[in-house]
């Protein structure tokens, strides 16, 4: 492992390391256009320069290999008179229009002018003219004029999504970016280029100009799309999510994440959230407040006779909800209820070799490490829809809407029908919420905290976000109400001290807590 010396401060860094990620990961700051960790080196845009001692000339950082005794200076004069001289070629061409540009506060050409450039142009010829505004694929808006051709976009879709269809087309002077022939920027990864894009060239349709970047506040979340559990910044504005943005974890996602992902942050402010319990009346479900829904569930837990038989009531729980909430949800159903009718639906669907996974929720490894199944001879889910026309099952409490994605899920409906008393908990409106006798309505994964295990046994923190709308609480404050409601309490303050719980009960979450999970989550080994 060579040792040298970067700034006056002695560095030790593992063979083959170039001198601009050693510095890098020891917080040295070396601008750099082209370099991105996850990609391989190009070593077009010359910002890394740096003075090596004993070299002849400038040398770029990021193709560089650390040595022995090599001594290396990122801010000497002449590294510095370097860098003003690549930001004034960078600039020959590009518009100086920050204020109107929808990259202005998280652009690195707008940084680097700022602590690099020169106060004037001695540009006097006339700028290229490029193209403006176009879309070159679904999501993707292409402004060529403020393009560096750093070829990040290019590397990205060679190397990560392997799909090819962005080059650099013509040479020198006339070099720009485009598209290959009756293709577009469309593959599913291909909004990970508006991140990597160092300029304003590659915006999102989706966020291009809803918001200055500067306003909003970045929580560190977990996309809840599917089984991979991709590590996500959730950006906010007066309580409204305005996009998610992938955050680095090298065992999970790296930095990237899927475009269906990104954009299902529209799902917690969409029109259809439930946002007040809500009962049956006649034809009608009207709202209420939550005392009188959760008495309303006691008493129909109760059944006609005024008794709770678990053997006839079921729970299905959901792969939405978080370990704390699967939890709670499995210790009310077999011990206050004193059902062994548990189960969970997972729906699946596209799945590829890169982090969309088959099983399209959150925390369907968790729900099994939460023992969300049928035990001591209790019914699964197909028993369970089977048991209602027989008799067996007169009673479903029903967290999340997964039921209905599964096959034959209209006769599932029907089937749902013929119970004396059914419970649905949702975000959303959905024809499994229109058939309930209650309905309680909870939070998403923005709105709560929790921990979610992805498909790897990777536990990992969600946090909340944005407040939930109306009255809506999350999954295990709804439950931990409703146990009280029935008698038998299990009262938290916060998820928390639930998983200080998982951690005694369950062996594999033993060493399992929040401070230990971190931002980049705890390997258990999961079920």
């Amino acid at each position: 492992m060579p040792t040298f010396i970067i700034d006056n401060k002695k560095i030790t860094a593992d063979k083959g390391t170039t001198i601009l990620k050693a510095a890098l990961d020891n917080g040295i700051k070396i601008p750099h256009f082209c370099y991105h960790e996850k990609l391989s080196i190009d070593g077009c845009c010359r910002m890394c320069l740096v003075e090596v001692e004993k070299m002849p000339k400038l040398t770029i950082a990021c193709n560089t290999h650390v040595a022995d005794d090599m001594v290396v200076h990122t801010h000497s004069p002449k590294v510095m008179k370097a860098r003003a001289g690549v930001m004034e070629f960078q600039l020959i061409n590009h518009p100086l229009d920050c204020p109107v540009c929808d990259q202005a506060g998280e652009c690195r050409l707008q940084e680097y002018c700022f602590d690099y450039g020169v106060p004037h142009s001695r540009f006097r010829e006339e700028k290229r003219k490029k193209r403006k505004r176009f879309s070159i694929g679904e999501h993707i808006v292409f402004d060529e004029e403020r393009c560096i051709l750093c070829r990040r976009c290019v590397r990205f879709c060679r190397e990560v999504s392997k799909t090819g269809e962005v080059a650099v087309f013509n040479r020198g002077d006339r070099s720009y970016i485009g598209i290959y022939s009756g293709r577009g920027l469309n593959n599913k990864y291909s909004l990970c280029t508006t991140d990597i894009c160092p300029v304003g060239a590659l915006t999102s349709k989706d966020f291009r100009f809803k918001v200055r970047v500067w306003f909003l506040t970045e929580t560190e979340s977990i996309c809840p799309e599917c089984s991979n559990g991709c590590n996500i910044k959730i950006c906010v504005r007066n309580n409204k999510i305005y996009r998610y943005l992938p955050r680095q974890n090298d065992n999970v996602n790296d930095t990237w994440m899927c475009n269906q992902g990104r954009l299902s942050y529209k799902n917690v402010h969409s029109d259809d959230r439930l946002t007040q319990p809500l009962i049956r009346s006649g034809d009608k479900q009207v709202p209420v407040k939550w005392d009188e829904a959760l008495a309303i569930i006691a008493k129909g837990f109760k059944g006609r006779d005024g008794k709770v038989d678990g053997s006839h009531i079921g729970g299905i729980g959901s792969p939405h909800s978080t370990n704390e909430e699967g939890f709670l949800f499995r210790r009310f159903m077999r011990d206050a209820i004193g059902t062994n009718n548990i189960d969970f639906a997972v729906i699946k669907g596209y799945k590829d070799d890169m982090l969309i996974k088959e099983e399209k929720a959150a925390n369907p490894g968790g729900a099994k490490d939460m023992t969300l199944w049928p035990s001591n001879g209790g019914h699964g889910i197909s028993d369970m829809i089977g048991g209602i026309s027989t008799g067996d099952v007169k009673i479903l409490y029903i967290i999340g809407r997964d039921l209905m994605e599964l096959e034959k899920s209209e006769k599932i409906l029907d089937s749902l029908g013929n119970l004396d008393f059914l419970v649905v908990q949702d975000t959303h409106v959905s024809d499994l919420s229109r058939k309930a006798d209650v309905v309680l309505p909870s939070a998403t994964f923005a709105e709560k905290d929790g921990t979610f295990t992805n498909i790897n046994g990777i536990v990992q923190r969600i946090r909340k976000a944005v407040d939930p709308p109306g009255d809506s609480l999350p999954d295990w404050e709804i439950i931990s109400r409703l146990s009280k409601v029935m008698g038998y309490p299990m009262e938290y303050n916060s998820p928390e001290e639930i998983m200080d719980e998982i951690a005694k009960e369950i062996p594999a979450y033993k060493d399992v807590n929040y401070k230990g999970i971190g931002n980049q989550g705890f390997k258990v080994n999961s079920s």
